[in-house]
């Protein structure tokens, strides 16, 4: 007698994906928005592929494989490549057909790193900000900067005198390095394994580390990401990727800028008001080491307003963004190499935080 797995042999099964998620399911809506914003960028996708050669991966579905990878926390393209050739939400998400044989990580890779390197990370936010629908719900006068580190893709034992002159590490597969008594410092060292990555430490007392620096400009009113930055880290990369933001954006009136105290800094505070850029930023009430109170470019014409009050309370849900970005995408440490490719990452997890927000922002304005 043949058993129910022998019966079931030999018979096929006709599935449509579209009807194997579910009307709710929250992933609807976050694939309409990224349908709609990426239909704004066939242009930009035309000039990137050749007509000619061996055809690639469509961007769309790489764009879309990696957002699932920040959604669900798929820590390797392997991974990620499991779960699209057999999980049905992640093929329909992507737009993969239930036939179609899913691609090898390697190949994926390269072809994500393509788009990373055309800067089409800063393209895609740009192009779901720019959304009617969207940017009616985002303030046009009032916004919030911080920066946050990223660790790099490199270990501490990469990081190497430039002129050879320093023991590598011993034989193996991990090797030991003793550090003690060796003075080390970004002017003459730097990591083999990916050298823009900057010896930084946030704080006194704080560990230093192989790392860059994510900046992020956030509007006020639901707490979006209006731009998204990496640099090298130190110590005065905050404020310029602070004023570098806010030069792209287009604009004609005068706006807030919340922030936190390690913003306030007189040549800043000037720099925002030549930019007609109002500083709501938090006083920096430490004391020296000299024991006096540091002296603040914040004066009572900007405190004694409500809106300063407004904006200080609000500014810090932009750690909302870094904690998202870091533990639920899983860029607290970004698994590339190169400060390019770095930021096109962190920039689209910034953007992959945005779509998970806009849906249900908009299903709020419609009631």
């Amino acid at each position: 007698m043949r058993g129910r797995d022998d019966r079931d042999e030999g018979f096929f099964s006709y599935v449509r994906l579209e009807e194997r998620v579910p009307a709710d399911h929250p992933l609807r809506a976050i694939r309409a928005l990224t349908d709609e914003t990426l239909a704004s960028l066939n242009g930009r996708f035309e000039a990137l592929y050749s007509r000619v050669g061996r055809p690639s991966i469509p961007p769309e579905h790489v764009l879309r494989a990696t957002l699932l990878q920040a959604f669900f926390s798929v820590r390797s393209e392997r991974m990620l490549m499991e779960q699209i050739d057999y999980n049905l939400l992640f093929r329909w998400f992507v737009g993969l057909p239930i036939d179609d044989e899913v691609w090898h990580p390697t190949v994926f890779t390269k072809n994500r790193d393509r788009l990373l390197e055309a800067d089409v990370a800063q393209d895609f936010l740009s192009a779901l900000i720019a959304l009617p629908k969207v940017k009616r719900l985002m303030s046009r006068e009032h916004f919030t900067v911080d920066g946050t580190l990223i660790d790099a893709w490199a270990s501490m034992k990469s990081f190497r005198a430039k002129d050879g002159s320093d023991e590598p590490p011993s034989q193996g597969r991990n090797g030991e390095r003793d550090f003690r008594g060796e003075k080390r410092s970004n002017a003459t060292h730097a990591s083999t394994t990916d050298p823009d990555a900057r010896l930084y430490r946030k704080g006194d007392g704080q560990s230093s580390r192989l790392c860059f620096m994510g900046h992020v400009l956030m509007e006020n009113r639901n707490g979006l990401v209006v731009d998204a930055a990496l640099t090298h880290a130190s110590g005065t990369a905050e404020r310029e990727a602070a004023l570098a933001m806010l030069d792209r954006q287009e604009r004609g009136h005068r706006i807030t800028l919340g922030a936190d105290k390690a913003y306030d800094v007189t040549g800043f505070i000037g720099d925002l008001r030549k930019r007609k850029v109002t500083p709501h930023i938090a006083v920096n009430g430490a004391v020296s080491k000299l024991g006096k109170p540091r002296k603040t470019a914040i004066d009572s014409r900007t405190t004694r307003h409500p809106g300063y009050k407004i904006s200080q309370r609000i500014r810090k849900r932009v750690e909302e963004i870094f904690g998202w970005t870091k533990t639920q995408a899983g860029y607290r440490q970004v698994k590339v190499r190169g400060r390019p490719k770095a930021e096109a990452v962190f920039t689209f997890a910034a953007t992959a935080y945005n779509l998970l927000r806009i849906p249900k922002l908009l299903a709020a304005a419609a009631t």
